[in-house]
């Protein structure tokens, strides 16, 4: 039986498929038996991921296809070694007249980009501070393309399609809900920090238009985001001609919301709003992380090790929750 588009997480044993997959790496190989060479795919979609060959490969088609892009395949799928595998029949590379969703290959924020964008954009037009609102406005209206589908990751939290939106999206809201209570906080420099904190990211790393992050930039690799972040406000503040003390203001934000000197930050924060702005950070951080890997863990049972906990594991209660 063949199926056409069928998710790689419903693949089984003798099937026959055909549909688009986005390679997340290829290599050249050559068998033990005879030193012909063949081709090692990684494919994956949203679902999983699966391990893939084409055993007969036409000449001058080794470098034909590249990772973090999408080809449409032909072929079986085979068990081997306990695992499945799926033997390539036919494959080409996707042309103007495939009409495929970025979205059903990677994962991605649970909101649209267009609709987080905007709500974010609501909070900056609602900023009574004319200068912070100004800078604020000019950097991300300015960054609007790229915030459409980067990452706020390579590898780390929110490192998906659109994360680096989501998770702003995701502090602004805390912020807001924490401002009602600690009500002495510039509710205009804390969304501020929150916006522009990750803004440079954008120019920290390279990623497609799938979110995904395949190197840092020269730039990036040299000064990091965090550098490139406070050059952005100082050059935007001076174009504007804004008030000094608000760009040093928003730098200082920025500059300190790492809080430690081994992640970036030269300083610690000394304003209120960079205090909360950094807690604001790690709290999304983690809590993103958390929920991630208690999907894959069942209850009554410890996750693996978590990098960003410190190596800690966390529990999954049994707890129900009409408890």
């Amino acid at each position: 039986m063949e199926v056409n588009n069928i998710s790689i997480s419903d693949f089984e044993p003798g099937a026959k498929i055909e549909g688009y997959y986005m390679i997340r790496a290829v290599d050249t190989k050559t068998t033990n038996s005879n030193n012909k060479k063949y081709l090692d795919f990684n494919l994956c979609d949203k679902t999983g991921e699966i391990n893939a060959k084409l055993w007969e490969v036409p000449a001058l088609s080794e470098d034909k296809y590249k990772g973090n892009t999408v080809v449409k395949i032909k072929g079986s799928i085979l068990s081997w070694q306990g695992a499945l595998q799926l033997k390539i029949e036919r494959i080409r590379n996707i042309n103007d007249e495939d009409k495929i969703n970025v979205e059903d290959f990677v994962q991605a924020a649970p909101l649209k980009p267009e609709f987080m964008y905007d709500e974010i954009l609501g909070y900056i037009n609602n900023m009574e501070n004319q200068d912070v609102k100004d800078i604020v406005k000019y950097i991300y209206e300015e960054n609007k393309d790229k915030l459409q589908y980067y990452p706020a990751a390579k590898k780390n939290h929110h490192a998906i399609r659109s994360g680096l939106l989501f998770h702003v999206m995701t502090m602004i809201h805390m912020a807001e809900k924490l401002s009602e209570i600690y009500t002495f906080l510039n509710k205009d420099l804390l969304y501020a920090g929150v916006i522009l904190h990750d803004m440079s990211k954008l120019e920290e790393m390279h990623s497609n238009d799938f979110g995904i992050v395949d190197e840092y930039t020269v730039e990036g690799q040299l000064l990091g985001h965090i550098t490139q972040g406070i050059k952005k406000i100082e050059v935007v503040a001076e174009k504007l001609g804004t008030d000094k003390e608000v760009s040093m203001l928003l730098q200082h934000l920025v500059l300190s919301h790492h809080y430690e000197p081994e992640y970036g930050s030269p300083v610690k924060p000394m304003i209120a709003e960079a205090e909360m702005l950094h807690y604001l950070d790690i709290i999304d951080a983690r809590m993103y992380d958390i929920k991630k890997v208690l999907k894959d863990t069942d209850q009554g049972n410890f996750s693996e090790r978590l990098w960003s906990l410190e190596n800690r594991r966390i529990y999954n209660p049994k707890l129900s929750s009409d408890s």
